[in-house]
């Protein structure tokens, strides 16, 4: 056969191919890709089955060689439509962990994927995301996967922590340890996406049954789940176990609004490792140099962004054991200055900060502000209008890299190498970032003519 021969049958393929996918639903779903004779050639996840498997076949579609040359053996595609991504993603996983396609196996050789990991060993179970399974700290735990998509992996943790509210921290956490009770929770349990076993909160029975709720969920549909939840709330009702119905109905709404999020473009942000070790080292290296006894966990940084010379931004990152916690995370359009970095600092501060300290919202353990002294007496002015007992609060000069602490007039100079001085280097870095996002969103905004 000729190579025109062999482009013309290409092109007759494609166009029958294109057509297929038009007909698909714009829902999520898993797609099989086959050969003539059946062989599996490829398995994929798509929010929209109708726009992903369309996206194969347009003339301008760069699929990369390895891709463009599976285009060539498809015969037929086959679909299975899902209730939701992540219904569609973790389908995905099983499908090939279970079938291994010629083409997904080529693109998992010689790369780590993520699984994900249940450690059921533990007197209350973590769910991590490891792209290690086989590590130690894993023996005994329940593995799901690989994932093909750490992202789409990471958002639907994210969102399913909000029903079961599981734990994601490394704390060695046992039931019989006395001092649980008077450890401090972190900001995950403040804002309801953790039960807070590691100070007592919950019971291991408790904290187990909605483990075992979550790894039903993963191996079934939502709307079976969500079927059997209402049974069990109207079972409750009857017994006139009231709290328990409350708790179920909360965890049925939760689920219902699993797929509402912002959109992409604004509100999501990529992962970001700020470490690629545990930072441990950094938090007890921080503590030790500003000289505080209690431990710090919870740590907020806050910094300030200009416009080209008009609007001012400011943004807020959260980090929880040295880790990000994006749940955290905020940005905010400054109303009162213009290019006046201590006032934009006074007003973020007190439009953070207003509702702390009146049992409606807790303070972090520690407050990184991004600038000088300056910045600094201008949070703590913030602080003092607003009539709050602040917690620490640092700031961190560039070009000297040196911490200032309030009614200390000289700062602290910490080595280069120096642990604590990485960690916080690395939080001011990630919220210089972080505003710096918002700062381009918005000047792309403005450019397009958007209001």
């Amino acid at each position: 056969m000729t190579k025109d021969n062999i482009a013309s049958k290409w092109e007759k393929q494609r166009e029958k191919l294109t057509n297929f996918a038009k007909n698909l639903p714009d829902s999520p779903g898993v797609y099989l890709m086959r050969m003539k004779n059946e062989f599996l050639l490829y398995i994929g996840k798509a929010n929209s089955l109708q726009k992903r498997v369309g996206s194969y076949f347009l003339s301008s579609a760069d699929l990369g060689p390895w891709k463009q040359g599976m285009l060539q053996e498809i015969d037929h595609i086959e679909t299975i439509e899902c209730e939701t991504e992540w219904e569609a993603l973790l389908l995905e996983a099983r499908l090939i962990k279970d079938h291994r396609p010629k083409y997904n196996t080529l693109q998992l050789d010689g790369k780590t994927y993520p699984y994900l990991a249940v450690t059921m060993k533990d007197d209350f179970p973590g769910i991590f995301i490891t792209r290690s399974p086989s590590d130690s700290e894993f023996k005994g735990a329940k593995l799901f996967g690989p994932f093909t998509s750490s992202g789409a992996l990471n958002r639907s943790i994210h969102m399913l922590q909000s029903v079961y509210k599981f734990r994601t921290c490394p704390l060695d956490i046992r039931e019989d340890n006395p001092a649980n009770k008077y450890f401090r929770p972190c900001l995950l349990h403040a804002i309801n996406r953790c039960s807070a076993p590691c100070a007592n909160k919950i019971t291991k029975e408790s904290y187990r049954e909605d483990i075992d709720g979550f790894l039903r969920f993963l191996t079934s549909k939502r709307s079976v789940m969500l079927r059997e939840l209402r049974t069990r709330m109207e079972r409750a009702s009857i017994n006139k176990e009231y709290e328990e119905a409350a708790e179920i109905r909360d965890q049925i709404n939760a689920l219902i609004k699993l797929d509402d999020r912002a959109p992409k473009d604004v509100e999501w942000q990529s992962e970001v490792m700020i470490f690629a070790q545990d930072p441990s080292k950094g938090m007890q290296s921080l503590q030790k140099a500003l000289g505080v006894s209690s431990e710090l966990r919870c740590i907020e940084c806050f910094d300030i962004a200009h416009l080209q010379g008009g609007e001012t931004v400011a943004a807020k990152v959260s980090f929880v054991d040295g880790r990000p916690h994006k749940d955290g995370y905020r940005r905010y359009k400054i109303k009162t200055a213009t290019n006046d970095d201590f006032m934009s600092m006074r007003e973020v501060i007190s439009r953070r900060y207003r509702k702390a300290g009146d049992g409606l919202e807790l303070f972090p353990d520690l407050v990184v502000i991004d600038g000088g002294k300056g910045q600094l007496s201008a949070a703590m002015d913030a602080f003092e209008q607003l009539e709050k007992q602040p917690p620490l609060v640092i700031s961190i000069a560039k070009k000297e890299e040196v911490i200032y602490i309030v009614n200390q007039s000289e700062p602290i100079k910490l080595g280069r190498n120096n642990e604590g001085l990485k960690l916080v280097q690395a939080i001011r870095d990630e919220a210089h970032r972080f505003a710096q996002h918002y700062h381009h969103y918005l000047r792309n905004k403005k450019t397009l003519g958007d209001s």
